[in-house]
């Protein structure tokens, strides 16, 4: 080392000092003239000292004392000093100017200090708008000249950039499978729930008929939601809720899963599988989440449900809101209804295939629904719309309040009709086999036909007709009842004198089908049809005691059979309908429950159905009709509907198809009977044509047929399904006499003995269209 610089002349220290000789001696004393500087400096130099040996010594030297310079004797070190300016610099990040030292230079290789860099987020659109049979959503805005300029302006002057908007693009692998009703419908959904139909209306009503996939066109609006939006990365809703029926819980997830693939989404369906601790847990979950910690962006719950954990699910904002079967959401003053009312949702879509009745408070209750305010409130509609037009269609109206009644309805309807798409069944025919539908007229055999006349001519009936009885609902049901079969009753409940109306060898525990024509025609079919086909067959009642009749037959019979009814949990359902819809299974009848599994289920494996008893409300009938021609069926497909000829069942298919004012609506469940049937009403639906071989088809005044003879067909070659099939009056019409010209051979070989009249209709010529 150099020579050390006193910073004093008086210090009189010199590198001799620090000699062997001086090593380990004690320091010289203190100059009065040393600075505080020399003595820090003189205290460190003396601890260094003190370490030093020689390599003889064996003893390893300090770092700053080894292989010293070679102008020194091997003994003499030079003294070490400090440096107190890189000691007291500040620390600085290493830059690397020229480049990084090789092997990272101390530092791990893809890393840096400080905070974490943002994303990269692509800015153009999810998927290809320029692709073959690409479906874009969103155009995003094209700029004039002007436009940008005035935008470099304000951007100039320190005003925030406009973001640049981009294509939302429906998914591809949707887009792919998408019919062109189902385009057009994905659209309306889209145009809707963004806003673009109209300013703060953000719902709308998807009314299409029953097939026309709904579900998929749904699915696919919640899919481009949750994945895009105009604004570049970023998603138009982060949560979403679909509202069903239970039956249709796991059927949601299944379709989710179907149409989007097991591992592209993650729904919750709520099926109530866990304990109720459990599943507010769940719940609690489903509201925290918040933006990348959400793992299951989709509920699916049931209604009832729902209404249980709804203070829960207001605690979080829903995108979307998807109601299914919303029918049941036109009364206003239902829990359902103001539980959902009350969510954070603005997006909703009311899903139904049943068509809203012509009815102004549904029309109201259903609007305000899916777009809150669009009808004004309660009061004002009422004032504005219900009683003008009421008032038009009174007996005794004015000419001048006919007019200003339907304007007030075109009025009414040109603001519904913008928020409500609906399409027929027609679609169908270019994917769809054809079906042939039947309304078959059914005979009494003698044990039925007496016990019938027995019991409308008892005290009770006549009590009831003449206005002093109360209980019609309960002399409705039982020869309801007994329409279907005799042993669905107790023999005291037909009364005195009804015991020898019963043959010695009827058994009310067994299924004999010889004591009821309907089901005596059915056990044929059934016979024929197994014999003779590998068709399957799907059996629907509104009484689970029905169901047991058939169970009974086809046990005995060793006919392999499931059943789905109330009594079934919903985790069973979807793997009772999968196991059926197995080509290779054994099971070729399926028992069904109108009232549990009407709605929404697929029985494609089947191509024939039979309706075995009616309903009062012709929408759960024809929901029910629904199972077994829809988008996967490749077999032609025969519909039957059983009716009792001149029964009280016929009573109720007639008041079906008359179209009802808006002032009766159509009876919404049994329970409602009282309030819409008049006196004179009860004596009609009690009253037994013996004489008729069909009640139904003696109120057409058929100008077609002659003495039962059918002298003019129907239009042929066209299309005639879903709401347009509607009127029976329209269809072939096969009397007895005439079984022979039905096209079906097993329901013309096996009525023969029991079937007074056949309508028969068929929904369109066999086309051949390629699917995509």
């Amino acid at each position: 080392m150099g020579k050390r610089r006193n910073h004093s002349d008086e210090s009189g220290g010199d590198d001799s000092e620090w000699g062997d000789e001086n090593y380990g001696s004690p320091p010289k004393r203190r100059k009065d003239s040393d600075s505080e500087e020399d003595l820090r400096t003189k205290k460190v130099t003396a601890g260094v000292k003190k370490a030093v040996t020689t390599k003889q010594d064996g003893v390893r030297k300090p770092l700053a004392l080894r292989g010293n310079s070679q102008d020194s004797p091997s003994h003499g070190l030079k003294p070490f000093t400090p440096n107190r300016t890189v000691l007291t610099r500040p620390f600085k990040v290493p830059a690397f100017v020229g480049g990084r030292p090789p092997g990272g230079g101390g530092i791990r290789l893809g890393t840096t200090l400080g905070t974490r860099a943002r994303i990269s987020v692509y800015k153009g659109p999810l998927h290809d708008p320029e692709a073959e049979n690409a479906i874009v959503l969103h155009h995003p805005k094209v700029l004039s000249a002007t436009e940008q300029l005035e935008q470099l302006k304000s951007t100039a002057g320190g005003l925030k950039q406009a973001k640049a908007e981009v294509h939302v693009v429906v998914d591809p692998m949707l887009g792919n499978i998408l019919r062109p009703h189902q385009i057009e419908g994905v659209r309306f959904l889209y145009n809707c729930v963004t806003g673009q139909t109209a300013p703060d209306a953000y719902g709308c009503i998807m009314a299409d008929e029953m097939g026309l996939g709904k579900t998929l066109q749904c699915i696919t609006l919640l899919w481009t939601l949750l994945k895009q939006s105009p604004e570049p990365g970023k998603p138009t809703i982060e949560k979403a809720v679909i509202a069903c029926p239970s039956s249709l819980v796991k059927n949601w997830a299944n379709e989710l899963k179907k149409w989007l693939g097991p591992d592209r989404i993650r729904p919750y369906a709520c099926d109530n599988k866990g304990t109720k601790e459990q599943t507010e847990k769940d719940m609690r979950k489903f509201v925290s989440d918040k933006g990348r910690a959400i793992v299951q962006p989709v509920l699916i719950v049931s209604y009832e449900t729902l209404r249980t954990y709804s203070t829960i699910l207001c605690q979080t904002e829903i995108g979307l809101l998807l109601c299914d079967e919303g029918h049941r959401l036109k009364n206003a003053e239902s829990q359902t209804y103001i539980n959902l009312n009350a969510l954070n949702a603005k997006r909703r879509v009311i899903l139904s295939g049943t068509p809203i009745q012509n009815d102004l408070t549904e029309y109201f209750a259903l609007l305000s629904f899916a777009i809150p305010d669009v009808l004004g409130s309660g009061s004002d509609f009422r004032k504005n719309f219900e009683l003008p037009i009421l008032r038009g269609r009174d007996a005794d109206a004015s000419e001048k309040d006919r007019q200003i009644s339907e304007e007030k309805l075109q009025e009414l309807l040109a603001i519904a009709n913008k928020f409500i798409i609906r399409r027929t069944a027609e679609l169908l025919t270019k994917y769809l086999p054809v079906k042939y539908e039947h309304v078959v007229f059914c005979k009494f055999t003698d044990m039925q036909l007496n016990l019938y006349k027995h019991f409308t001519q008892s005290k009770e009936v006549k009590k009831l007709l003449s206005g002093s009885g109360s209980q019609p609902l309960k002399a409705i049901t039982f020869l309801k009842k007994l329409c279907n079969h005799p042993a669905l009753l107790d023999r005291k409940d037909f009364g005195a004198g009804a015991s020898t109306l019963f043959p010695q060898d009827f058994d009310p525990t067994g299924c004999q089908s010889q004591f009821s024509g309907k089901m005596l025609l059915l056990e044929g079919m059934l016979a024929r049809m197994r014999k003779t086909t590998t068709d399957k067959i799907v059996l629907i009642s509104n009484y689970t005691q029905t169901l047991d009749l058939f169970e009974k037959m086809c046990r005995v019979r060793k006919w392999g059979h499931l059943r789905l009814d109330g009594s079934m949990t919903i985790q069973k359902r979807q793997k009772l309908v999968d196991r059926f819809n197995d080509p290779a299974g054994p099971e070729f009848v399926f028992l069904l429950s109108s009232k549990a599994g009407g709605c929404g289920i697929n029985l494609i494996g089947a191509n024939r159905l039979v309706l075995f008893d009616p309903d009062w409300n012709p929408a759960n009938d024809a929901q029910a009709l629904a199972r077994v021609w829809r988008d996967g069926q490749k077999k032609t497909c025969f519909i039957y509907r059983f009716i009792a000829t001149g029964s009280i069942e016929e009573k109720i298919f007639q008041r079906q198809a008359h179209k009802q004012s808006l002032s009766s609506c159509v009876v919404d469940a049994e329970e409602d009977v009282e309030r819409h049937f008049s006196l004179e009403n009860l004596r009609q639906l009690f009253q037994l044509n013996e004489e008729t071989l069909s009640d139904t088809h003696d109120t057409f005044r058929c100008k077609r047929c002659i003495r039962g003879m059918q002298v003019k067909k129907p239009p042929e070659n066209e299309v005639n399904t879903g709401a347009q099939a509607a009127d029976t009056s329209t269809w072939n019409h096969f009397s007895k006499q005439e079984l022979h010209k039905v096209h079906d051979s097993i329901l013309k070989e096996e009525g023969v003995a029991s079937v007074t009249y056949v309508f028969q209709n068929k929904s369109h010529e066999q086309q051949v269209v390629k699917l995509k």
